[in-house]
């Protein structure tokens, strides 16, 4: 017969990333999560995460994290450029989509810059990308430029066209995406000059 610490290991190896509040679903008391720490045997990451000593070893290990922490939250902007490979900029901390009445996440482990979405645009355009068993919630390429036109004041013009420029160059998807969201995002008519230009 397994132990508490046996499935709670594998739970770990699993999901890459727990949530204390997950155990209950596999019937594992809380306390074995600091006998594993004490054991060296998982790592506690923020206040309620924790993962295997050196799992997640990806560039987008803070994302995983972040999305783990607040699963109602979404990676966008300048975090969701970066994910797509279509800046240049380098952000230090983690953006992230919440709705317009959600709490602000409170977390120890990065800087969150915080951008509130409507319910029909926090649910447009949303992947689910799996990195070592963890679940990385991200917006589409064509939804995060849209997405950059609509918060232009917050994160600047320069970055929105070069978001569309890298998204058209690098081919990411079809224009008709791009409209589709814009309208998501009512910036159609502001997005449309651009999107003329670099055509």
């Amino acid at each position: 017969m397994t132990t508490h610490l046996e499935n709670l290991m594998r739970v770990a190896e699993t999901k890459g990333l727990i949530r204390a509040r997950d155990l209950a679903d596999h019937g594992i008391p809380r306390q074995y999560l600091s006998i594993a720490c004490e054991r060296g045997l998982l790592e506690r990451r923020d206040r309620g995460l924790y993962a295997l000593p050196g799992a997640i070893q990806t560039e987008h290990r803070s994302l995983v994290e972040v999305c783990t922490i607040v699963p109602h939250g979404v990676i966008c902007l300048i975090s969701a450029l970066q994910f797509h490979g279509m800046t240049t900029q380098s952000p230090f901390e983690v953006w992230l989509a919440i709705g317009e009445s959600k709490e602000i996440p409170r977390i120890g482990l990065v800087k969150l810059r915080i951008a509130r979405f409507s319910a029909e645009s926090l649910k447009a355009g949303v992947e689910s990308h799996d990195v070592n068993g963890a679940e990385l919630r991200v917006f589409s390429a064509a939804k995060t430029v849209a997405d950059c036109f609509k918060y232009r004041n917050k994160i600047g013009v320069d970055v929105a066209t070069e978001a569309l420029r890298d998204y058209l160059r690098q081919r990411k998807g079809p224009i008709d995406d791009l409209t589709k969201y814009a309208r998501v995002c009512r910036v159609e008519r502001v997005m449309e000059p651009y999107l003329e230009a670099l055509l």
